[in-house]
């Protein structure tokens, strides 16, 4: 899916590289060319240089051919605008912007837009709403730094160690269930089918983990 990122400070440059990674076409606008140094080295997609509610610099990001809009600069007034022309003019059906007064996220949120506040694991957020349809994760720590989500795996894992899992997501396995019965899974743990499977992971990779598990796993992962 083509995904057009509007702002890239920490969150939107996050958010782009964490799609990036996770198989979709990305295009990042920002205003300031500097601020494309915040995206990883090895990010694939599209730098366009502008005002993202500007049409002309949407059509160039690729606008109408994409699945999803996310508005994340620091201006909550450039955030709605940019997502109401991407849904409104372009018809993108996944818009989502980065609201900071919460008042006004209620409004927007009446007008058909989803806003995502200012919290620990805003990336998180971001992502569940552009490429999965609910909230997965099951559990977070106090401050929103940890949170435990189920895995839907691939059916390739099965056969697989969990510490290949692992190495792939980033994350780590906190406990499984498998016929029925809770357990612990240790280095030599393998995913056999059917087994329901929990992550843990820091606030901000819990949706990328989600979406790799979805993937068969690489060949370039190693089990001993």
């Amino acid at each position: 899916m083509r995904v057009v990122v509007m702002g890239c400070g920490r969150v939107g440059a996050s958010l782009a590289d964490s799609l990036a990674r996770i198989g979709h076409e990305i295009a990042v606008i920002d205003r300031d060319a500097t601020a494309f140094h915040r995206l990883s080295p090895d990010f694939p997609g599209e730098r366009i240089l502008g005002m993202g509610f500007d049409r002309d610099v949407l059509v160039r990001a690729g606008i109408e051919e994409a699945g999803a809009f996310a508005a994340v600069s620091s201006g909550d007034n450039s955030n709605i605008i940019a997502a109401r022309v991407a849904r409104e003019t372009f018809g993108v059906q996944r818009v989502v912007a980065r609201i900071y007064d919460a008042k006004r996220a209620a409004v927007y949120e009446r007008l058909g837009i989803p806003t995502v506040a200012t919290v620990p694991w805003t990336t998180d957020r971001l992502l569940n709403v552009l490429t999965r349809e609910t909230e997965t994760t099951k559990w977070r720590d106090p401050t929103g730094s940890v949170g435990v989500a189920e895995l839907d795996l691939h059916e390739g894992w099965a056969g697989r160690k969990v510490t290949d899992l692992e190495a792939a997501t980033g994350g780590r396995v906190a406990f499984m269930i498998r016929f029925g019965n809770g357990y612990l899974p240790d280095a030599k743990t393998v995913i056999q089918s059917g087994d329901q499977v929990y992550l843990a992971a820091v606030s901000g990779h819990i949706a990328e983990a989600l979406a790799i598990a979805l993937l068969p796993p690489s060949d370039d992962l190693d089990s001993e």
